[in-house]
């Protein structure tokens, strides 16, 4: 995937950053942390970087004012769709061998391990 995403100048890590606040708006720092797998000190150099391209953007929380809250901006959202159909192609190579079951077992197995790190119920 770094490979893939190399002329677009952002890792694989960053990518499923981006792709994480394309799902769920309006995140803080440690909750994309947590759902991205990563630490809260390698996010925030994370953040920095993303807003300092202009892919993402950060608002205080209205509610709480020393929290800031994460979202994508158009150009963000440009360049997941930019990746869209070949990462799409990169993820249908890897569970190509997976029959249908399969591969709906294998997204089961993967959001209950994740819940299972996670504050948030499995979906």
């Amino acid at each position: 995937m770094d490979e893939l995403l190399k002329p677009a100048g952002i890792t694989a890590l960053q990518y499923t950053a981006l792709t994480v606040l394309r799902r769920r708006d309006g995140l803080s720092s440690a909750q994309l942390a947590r759902n991205s797998f990563v630490t809260a000190q390698s996010m925030a150099d994370m953040v920095t970087g993303l807003e300092r391209r202009g892919l993402i953007t950060r608002r205080r929380d209205p509610g709480n004012r020393r929290v800031l809250l994460i979202s994508l901006t158009d150009t963000g959202r440009e360049l997941l769709a930019a990746y869209d159909e070949a990462v799409g192609a990169l993820e249908e190579r890897m569970l190509g061998g997976l029959r249908k079951q399969e591969r709906h077992d294998l997204e089961d197995y993967l959001n209950r391990c994740r819940a299972a790190l996670s504050d948030r119920p499995a979906h």
